[in-house]
């Protein structure tokens, strides 16, 4: 009898111990960002170790910080306008905090023709805000996700 307890008490506590180890990062994270110009757009790339849930897209005149609802400038200077990005389901930081970006939170795009600018707006309870500053306010737009690798992307027309 205490042989049969005693091992179904190890049993139990293998399954326990395997649970608590086994747990993986519950919300993708941002990586990287990344710009570059091409043939009529100029485009901005989220790295991710996987997709949001859900993004969503608004054209604004101004941003502000998520926590605080401090104004933010965005680098670069002569915006015009904003795509503001909302990832759902997305973080800057893993599980415990620590930054997965380590990049500049808000910086100038000169190498690009109309986008002038990309800041980090929002990075609290999985939820990731970037926000693109570009120049002409005719500009198109267009966002979508991609995988192998998982990357958000941002179009802006000339």
């Amino acid at each position: 009898m205490h042989r049969r307890l005693a091992a179904v008490l190890v049993v139990v506590l293998s399954v326990f111990t395997f649970v608590s180890t086994a747990s993986a990062q519950s919300t993708p994270t941002l990586s990287g960002i990344r710009t570059g110009q091409h043939a009529g757009f100029s485009r901005v790339v989220l790295d991710l170790s996987g997709l949001p849930s859900e993004h969503r897209v608004s054209e604004v005149t101004s941003v502000s910080q998520c926590g605080s609802g401090e104004p933010v400038t965005i680098a670069g200077g002569g915006v015009q306008e904003i795509l503001s990005v909302t990832l759902i389901g997305a973080a800057a930081h893993d599980d415990n905090g620590n930054p997965t970006y380590t990049g500049s939170r808000n910086f100038a795009t000169p190498g690009l023709s109309n986008v002038r600018g990309v800041a980090l707006t929002c990075d609290f309870e999985a939820t990731l805000g970037v926000a693109v500053g570009y120049a002409n306010p005719a500009s198109w737009h267009r966002v979508f996700t991609l995988t192998s690798p998982n990357r958000l992307v941002i179009d802006v027309g000339l």
